[in-house]
């Protein structure tokens, strides 16, 4: 069954961030993936190797995930652009068919591909300003 999740980014306080709401809604991390784990880590600017790419948090139902955009990474974070909808459709099919129909008119930031950490990921801004993630999980 799909899912929806919120996706935050911080600009390098990511794992206080989650201290904090882990302290407030309690539970366990259900993953928690440094910049150091990628491929390409051995290319990261220095001091980022300990932030996060990706720390997710059950609440429930859902997941609450985040990531450190920081801008040694290209990144600017403000508030506005955040935050991400990340869906989780059933089939990589149904990605392709919600990734394409949300970009169109939009801007496509990251286009719908396989990934290292194992999934079938893109990311985009819809022609309302609304920034998507689609990523199928293949496991």
């Amino acid at each position: 069954m799909p899912s929806v999740n919120p996706y935050l980014n911080f600009a390098g306080n990511t794992e206080e961030a989650f201290n904090f709401y882990k302290s407030v809604f309690g539970g366990e991390f259900f993953m928690v993936q440094r910049y150091s784990n990628t491929p390409d880590a051995d290319k990261l600017p220095p001091g980022l190797k300990d932030k996060i790419m990706h720390i997710s948090l059950p609440i429930g139902n859902n997941i609450l995930m985040a990531s450190d955009a920081c801008e040694e990474l290209g990144f600017t974070v403000k508030q506005g652009n955040n935050f991400y909808i990340c869906v989780n459709p059933d089939s990589k099919e149904e990605a392709d068919k919600w990734f394409n129909a949300l970009a169109e008119g939009g801007k496509v930031n990251m286009p719908i591909q396989d990934m290292f950490w194992g999934a079938y990921w893109g990311d985009l801004t819809d022609k309302f300003g609304i920034q998507w993630m689609i990523n199928y999980d293949k496991r």
